[in-house]
């Protein structure tokens, strides 16, 4: 597939930082296949993320899930098509401590209107931390600017 020159591309080819969610998380794209519908993505939380355990707390591992499928979808539409949450299950397997989170994720199927994907956690020893599966609808959002860091210092 061709480079395309919009803001979704920019982002997951790292020349620009990504929406403020993705910022806050330090998502970086590591790898990604427009054809297979993967993508590889590396996660830095910070300690905001620590619930008193001093574990990142469920929601926001549920965050990273969704950055990493989200981004992973995204790239397999047309450009002005965005894939918007319509189920979303989340499996917490280990604690996730602070330090570097990979996320990887998958489309599973793509309908007309339909994205079916999972996608997971894992730590730089390859644990498997947490899964989810994601059901997305693709929508045609008109005139409206995405913000994926366009204006971000």
């Amino acid at each position: 597939m061709n480079e395309r020159d919009d803001p979704l591309w920019h982002f997951v080819n790292n020349r620009l930082p990504g929406p403020p969610s993705a910022r806050f998380f330090g998502w970086r794209c590591v790898e990604f296949d427009v054809e297979r519908g993967t993508i590889a993505v590396e996660f830095a939380p910070p300690s905001e993320c620590l619930n008193p355990a001093h574990g990142i707390a469920g929601g926001f591992i549920a965050q990273m899930l969704d950055a990493t499928i989200g981004p992973g979808v995204a790239i397999t539409l047309a450009p002005g098509q965005f894939p918007t949450t319509v189920e979303f299950k989340v499996c917490f397997l280990r604690p996730i401590r602070l330090g570097t989170v990979i996320g990887r994720a998958r489309v599973v199927h793509r309908g007309e209107a339909m994205v079916f994907a999972e996608g997971e956690l894992r730590d730089l020893e390859d644990r498997l931390l947490a899964t989810a599966t994601e059901t997305l609808r693709i929508v045609t959002i008109p005139n409206v600017e995405l913000d994926f860091g366009q204006g971000a210092a």
